[in-house]
């Protein structure tokens, strides 16, 4: 998976729309190879970075679980954690 796009279920507060906006761009960038589409690809760049944003959404929606929500602040703690333990320099 692309390290760019984070986990957004299970949150407290739930992922925003702009977060699901801006892991559907990631997505979108990632399967096309495009950072930023040409003028003749843009349409359809953009039309794929909404469905697939429409679709996250409603998948999240009808998601169930028992687990607990997870913090934000301290699921972001552990990302820095393992990113220092995997760049660290000996």
């Amino acid at each position: 998976m692309c390290r760019n796009i984070r986990t957004l279920y299970n949150f407290e507060p739930p992922a925003t729309e702009d977060e699901i906006q801006a892991a559907a761009l990631q997505f979108v960038r990632k399967i096309s190879g495009f950072s930023k589409p040409s003028a003749a690809n843009e349409a359809a760049f953009h039309a794929a970075v909404d469905e697939i944003s429409g679709i996250a959404e409603r998948l999240m929606g009808t998601l169930t679980t028992n687990a607990p929500p997870k913090n934000r602040e301290a699921e972001a703690q552990k990302r820095i954690e393992r990113s220092k333990r995997r760049f660290a320099t000996n």
